[in-house]
């Protein structure tokens, strides 16, 4: 008898909230390695760590990828880890990491759009308002960052939108191209390709700033850890989840992400409000009606 029984709803909400929260600690990572490094070697660093990660993996995986899943892996591969990551560190250059978590949340809404456009993917009334309250808390949450955002250069944002596309793309890839690839299958075989060529940028990357800033060699560690929780764990993880969960389901751990967002502000000595204790309820009731199941279809 398995420990672990993801077809128990129990384990499923259990690994649900673990995503959220490893995610929900990546933006304040990121932000870290970017005190020493370019966004571009931030992103390289996390792609090309976690691709050593799951090299013990690899040998025994590659025997599974094939002609008829080549293209899926390496949409996988580029839409749902190479490409956001670099989109992520570029935006963060000039907005902030707690709202660049709030924009994460539209991940969601373009797995709704993209699943029903181009997979044929069915959705119900009551999770499509699930969705619409739990992106209303996201919302919220970020009113009183507002000033700040709008005094930065907020088409930087833009990328994070791109990127949450992209992610919205994986999810419904993952679901409806890999049904017969196990989680850590396709999270090895994604990064077989991505990981070599970030690691070939870095070998020509300029690092003379890095080294000059004062903590160069504790904002790469944080670029580890970020590669191994956010990127290793994290993707294992969501297509894990995405085999047991709808589409739009595993997406809106999204919607938790500014949760802990929150949470690792209190860490660092801000103060929480009533009103963000308000937002951050309606994020687990949109959840929680996200997966509520409805006879009727959208």
């Amino acid at each position: 008898m398995k420990f672990i029984d993801l077809n128990k709803k129990a384990w499923q909400w259990a690994l649900f909230f673990a995503l959220a929260f490893i995610w929900g600690s990546s933006f304040i990572l990121m932000k870290k390695g970017l005190q020493s490094y370019s966004n571009y070697q931030v992103a390289a660093f996390r792609l090309f760590f976690t691709f050593l990660f799951f090299l013990p993996f690899i040998f025994k995986h590659i025997k599974k990828l094939s002609k008829s899943n080549l293209k899926s892996i390496l949409i996988t591969g580029f839409l749902g880890s190479g490409f956001p990551a670099f989109l992520f560190t570029t935006a963060q250059t000039q907005i902030s990491s707690s709202f660049s978590g709030i924009l994460n949340s539209l991940t969601p809404i373009f797995t709704l759009i993209v699943g029903v456009m181009f997979y044929k993917a069915k959705s119900r009334w009551l999770n499509a308002v699930g969705l619409l309250i739990g992106l209303a808390g996201a919302t919220g949450l970020i009113y009183k960052d507002a000033h700040s955002f709008l005094s930065g250069n907020h088409w930087y944002s833009l990328f994070v939108v791109l990127a949450t596309l992209f992610y919205g793309i994986n999810v419904n890839e993952v679901k409806f191209k890999l049904g017969d690839l196990s989680g850590i299958t396709i999270s090895t075989l994604s990064f077989l390709f991505t990981g070599p060529l970030c690691g070939i940028y870095l070998l020509f990357s300029d690092f003379s700033h890095a080294v000059e800033t004062p903590h160069y060699l504790l904002n790469l560690s944080y670029i580890m850890v970020l590669a191994f929780f956010s990127s290793f764990i994290g993707v294992i993880g969501i297509n894990v989840l995405i085999k047991h969960v709808s589409p739009v389901v595993a997406a809106s751990t999204t919607y938790v992400i500014p949760v802990f967002a929150v949470m690792w502000g209190m860490l660092d000595g801000e103060t929480i409000s009533i009103i963000d204790i308000l937002w951050i309820l309606l994020i687990f009731a949109g959840v929680y009606l996200v997966n509520k199941k409805s006879n009727k279809l959208v």
